[in-house]
């Protein structure tokens, strides 16, 4: 008998929103609530175009004024603005060797399916990360830092409460987002933070529903917060000892995910020669943290890096502060 090959398991028209719907289920199951998903950012993503514009109106702003019956009230303009988002447009392949496993499986195209999903979740993770480090340079560079709370210290390892990831510290990097810190709803931090804060016995766990699934999962939170330990978080080392470790808190929806439409997303090909069998997937998406405009100066191809999204000349704020959804706490541990 034959051996089983990639494309005798894979039937794009049932491959391709399989792998869409099940990487925003695991986007959300793992990343919490600071993803926001709606049809109308899904709609930008597949207008086409390297940048999507998102035009916006500003905040009504003015006293207001005594009614009179001898004078008309002044008529002041509606202010508005744009926010920017890039088009994320990403592929990788694999060879047949990776996917063995899978193709042993009941139903192999959804075994695959779950391996490639999961794969874009970890790499969105990634991407995203990315991006906050481009977002927050820009506003220490142009906004003075007013999202940032830094209570590190160089003598890393001679840090006390003061400079740690704790309740106080993590008040000090809400108070930077005014009263839009009452819609926090997750951190993600190191590990090594999360490992303090367990040795404090500050984590709980808490029981949360999974869809499509009638047993819930425990997660971890620290004052309420959805605890997301990520080491690609930035670490970097103290003028003089220890490390400083950045974390980022999230309100609801922080992050807008509009799922775009690559021309071919799955495609499976056969190096005969060499006796492979390929699958290639290709992802077109919006992974954009709301009220911060993509620049697009320092991007030298069709679409940006994980490099160029760490860059703070791509990044400029467009909404107030306080309708910000993200904070940036600097911490020894």
């Amino acid at each position: 008998m034959a051996a089983t090959k990639i494309s005798d398991v894979i039937v794009p028209d049932v491959f391709n929103p399989y792998v869409v719907e099940r990487t925003s289920e695991l986007t959300k199951i793992r990343m919490g609530g600071i993803v926001g998903q709606d049809e109308n950012l899904n709609a930008l993503a597949q207008r086409g175009g390297k940048l999507i514009n998102m035009p916006f109106w500003s905040d009504l702003t003015g006293d207001d004024e005594v009614l009179s019956d001898s004078g008309s009230l002044t008529v002041n303009a509606i202010g508005s603005g744009q926010d920017v988002a890039a088009l994320l447009m990403r592929g990788k392949a694999w060879g047949v060797n990776d996917l063995a496993k899978a193709l042993s499986g009941d139903d192999p195209m959804r075994a695959i399916g779950d391996l490639v999903a999961d794969y874009w979740v970890r790499k969105q993770q990634a991407t995203l990360i990315q991006t906050l480090e481009g977002v927050f340079a820009d506003n220490v560079a142009n906004d003075s830092g007013d999202m940032v709370s830094n209570v590190a210290i160089e003598d890393g390892d001679s840090a006390t409460s003061a400079s740690l990831l704790n309740g106080t510290t993590l008040v000090g990097a809400i108070a930077t987002m005014g009263d839009m810190g009452a819609e926090l709803e997750a951190i993600v931090m190191h590990s090594v933070c999360y490992n303090n804060l367990q040795i404090a016995q500050a984590i709980t766990l808490r029981n949360t529903a999974v869809p499509g699934s009638e047993t819930p999962i425990e997660i971890p939170t620290f004052h309420g917060l959805r605890v997301i330990v990520d080491d690609s978080c930035p670490v970097v080392a103290g003028g003089t000892s220890g490390y400083k470790y950045t974390s980022y808190l999230f309100a609801s929806g922080a992050i807008g995910l509009g799922e775009g439409s690559a021309p071919v997303p799955t495609e499976t090909d056969r190096d005969a020669l060499a006796g492979e069998d390929q699958l290639i997937t290709r992802r077109h998406y919006l992974l954009h943290p709301r009220g911060i405009a993509f620049q697009s100066g320092s991007v030298a191809g069709s679409s940006p890096t994980n490099a160029e999204l760490a860059l703070a000349a791509n990044w400029s704020r467009v909404y107030e502060r306080n309708n910000i959804r993200i904070a940036q706490l600097v911490t020894n541990g």
